[in-house]
């Protein structure tokens, strides 16, 4: 890994070294004896090392939610049988077991985080440059989880309806072509639209969506390269998005093919698509510089997470804290 520690091999080193403590304990209790209080402390720091380096790493393959939900089972398992049967049989001369200790310290936190997160808010990180001038990278964000209805945690299923999801709202949804990957952009295509994109313009069923100029964003990234910024509406929301002149609006070598790929037509001078039934057609505000939907196809309805509303860090940048998302 370039340019910043390898987490998931520090996690698999941590597991292993705090495995290697809990079952030497185990073979060395087998002998009788009691515990010293250096094996005690040792314990007390092997067990939720190696809880936490193991539900780490079970994020290679499964969201957030899902390995908070088997933590919080876990735990609450563990504090329930020993509540229920083991304690009864304890003797008051023998103390309670660390995994014990240790579920019953966890177990209210990660609930309380876990009902948070899938039902309230749940924070975000700014990976790429794609929505800039609105999203910076290193950004980090909050997402309203119920703006647009109460969905079921880990199984994403919508069981109440709240709000549709409206052209302008800028949404957090799971990356169609791998659901494990969260992506963030701003919803231009509600379903039944017909979207298009030519020579820089955007035009929803027939309409024009209006640009003012605003000014330049001068991108680091570009070699500091200044470009032109402009205020656009879509239906009652101005947001502001960017170009890059030299590019063109979409690079034909990269559109890829996806679910409903015949709802759209592509040529040199960019795109037109008719969103499917229960999808959105999603794009960067930094347009030319955002892979989107029309590369990578339509966000199913089910992918949607919430709608991104507030910055509230930036280490780079403290000025950013508190601004809206429009």
């Amino acid at each position: 890994m370039q340019g910043g520690l390898d987490w998931e091999l520090i996690a698999m080193i941590a597991a292993a070294a705090s495995a290697a403590v809990i079952g030497w304990d185990w073979i060395a209790s087998r002998g009788g004896g009691a515990r010293s209080d250096a094996r005690k402390g040792l314990l007390e720091v092997a067990w939720p090392v190696f809880f936490i380096a193991a539900m780490g790493l079970l994020l290679k393959f499964t969201d957030f939610a899902a390995v908070l939900l088997l933590a919080a089972v876990i735990t609450g398992l563990i504090w329930l049988y020993d509540a229920s049967f083991a304690r009864k049989r304890r003797t008051s001369d023998v103390p309670e077991p660390v995994v014990v200790d240790m579920a019953r310290a966890f177990f209210p936190v990660i609930v309380v985080v876990f009902l948070i997160r899938s039902f309230w808010v749940e924070p975000f990180k700014i990976p790429s440059g794609s929505m800039k001038p609105t999203l910076l990278v290193g950004d980090f964000i909050l997402v309203n989880k119920y703006t647009y209805g109460i969905r079921l945690p880990v199984v994403n299923k919508k069981v109440i309806d709240i709000n549709p999801i409206r052209r302008g709202d800028v949404v957090v949804f799971r990356y169609p072509a791998n659901p494990n990957v969260d992506y963030i952009k701003r919803v231009v295509g509600t379903p039944g639209d017909r979207v298009v994109y030519r020579n820089k313009r955007l035009t929803v069923n027939d309409e024009v969506a209006p640009i003012q100029p605003s000014g330049y964003y001068t991108d680091a990234e570009l070699n500091y390269l200044r470009l032109p910024t402009y205020s656009e509406k879509l239906g009652e929301k101005n947001h502001q998005m960017m170009i890059v002149p030299a590019q063109p609006p979409v690079i034909l070598a990269d559109v890829r093919q996806f679910a409903h790929r015949e709802n759209c037509e592509y040529n040199d001078d960019g795109f037109s698509c008719t969103v499917p039934a229960g999808h959105y057609f999603m794009m960067g505000d930094n347009r030319d510089q955002s892979s989107d939907s029309r590369y990578w196809g339509f966000v199913p309805d089910d992918h949607v997470k919430g709608r991104a509303f507030l910055v509230w860090m930036n280490f780079g940048d403290f000025k950013r804290i508190g601004n809206g998302i429009e």
